[in-house]
Formats: structure tokens, C-alpha cells, sequence
């Protein structure tokens, strides 16, 4: 990779992890069985527009690093902020893998469909299966794990639906914004 697509590469993934930071502030919390807390919030839309736009691996670390800053500013998903790096990495990752599958690069609109339900099926699975064992080792009773799984599968369901309606049209206006500034030719080129 040439420096000058490094430094667009670079500069592409603070502001994608700035915007994934700034989305997941706004959210309404929701109260889970035993203790925790989940949230309907606007942050995966910027995960796959990340994944989309900058592609699966610089994506993947804007999704990461944004989704993670915020666990790290918020008292209540500190201890969650290396998972949420690492799940949030992958829905913008396999969100891109799929979206610039057969040389599309991003610019296949039913295609675009299907890497954000990829990329969103991927976190939910993640999240979930955490939430399923971190609720066994801290000793919960069965009944208290699935309805606080139960409840975080409805929150991640809505989170994923609404990200996947809004990347994806929003995804054509951001291509099309950089296409018309000559950024997109910037980021392409080798």
C-alpha cells in the first residue's frame, strides 16, 4: 500500500471510529433479568457503513475501535470493551468481506443487503453466546440466563434491523459523496 493511501486509510478509520463512538451514545438502555443492562442504540449503522466504505479489515477496525472507546468511557461495559472490540470488528468485517465480494466494492445494493444481515447474524450470534456464558459462570440460575438472553436477542434484533435499513441507503449516499470528491479514487488506488 502507497504512504498516501495509508494516511487516507488511516484518516478514514479515526473518523469511521469516530462516528461509532458518537452513534452508540445514543441509545435507550434497557434493563436486563439478572443485572446487566443491554440497549437499542444507533451504533452498528456506522459499524457496516464502516465495513462497507473502508472494507472488511480497516472497517473492522473502525467498528472495533469506536464500539470499544465507548465501552471504556461507560462504567457499566468496561469490563466488556475486549469482546466488544473484537465483535463489533467482525460485523463490520464480514459485513465488508461480503460487500466487496466479486470485486463489487461496495456497490452492489442487493448485495449490500445481504453483508449487512451477514455482518449483523455474526455479532448477534457473538454477543449472545457471551451473554449465555458469562450469565452460567457467574452462577445464574437457567431460567435468569435465557430471559436475560431472551431480552438482549429482542434489543439485538431491533439494533440489527434498523442498521441494516439505514447502512445500506446510506451507504449509496457516502459512495457517492466520496465518488463525486475523488476520495473513493484515492482510497481504491493503490
Amino acid at each position: 500500500m502507497s504512504n498516501r493511501k495509508s494516511v487516507y486509510k488511516t484518516a478514514l478509520v479515526g473518523v469511521f471510529a469516530a462516528l461509532v463512538f458518537v452513534s452508540n451514545m445514543i441509545s435507550v438502555p434497557i434493563p436486563v433479568a439478572i443485572g446487566d443492562v443491554s440497549r437499542i442504540h444507533l451504533g452498528n449503522i456506522f459499524c457496516l457503513l464502516s465495513g462497507f466504505v473502508a472494507g472488511p479489515v480497516f472497517g473492522g477496525l473502525a467498528a472495533g475501535v469506536g464500539s470499544a472507546l465507548y465501552d471504556l468511557t461507560n462504567p457499566a461495559y468496561i469490563a466488556s470493551a475486549p469482546f466488544t472490540f473484537a465483535f463489533k470488528f467482525l460485523l463490520a468485517a464480514v459485513c465488508g468481506w461480503v460487500a466487496y465480494a466479486k470485486g463489487q466494492e461496495g456497490a452492489n445494493h442487493k448485495l449490500n443487503i445481504l453483508a449487512a444481515a451477514a455482518g449483523s447474524l455474526t455479532y448477534m450470534i457473538l454477543y449472545l453466546t457471551k451473554a449465555f456464558v458469562s450469565g452460567l459462570l457467574i452462577g445464574s440460575e437457567m431460567g435468569a440466563v435465557l430471559t436475560a438472553v431472551a431480552t438482549k436477542a429482542a434489543t439485538s434484533g431491533i439494533n440489527a434491523v434498523i442498521a441494516v435499513v439505514v447502512s445500506v441507503p446510506l451507504c449509496a449516499v457516502v459512495r457517492a459523496a466520496l465518488k463525486k470528491s475523488h476520495l473513493l479514487d484515492k482510497l481504491q488506488r493503490s
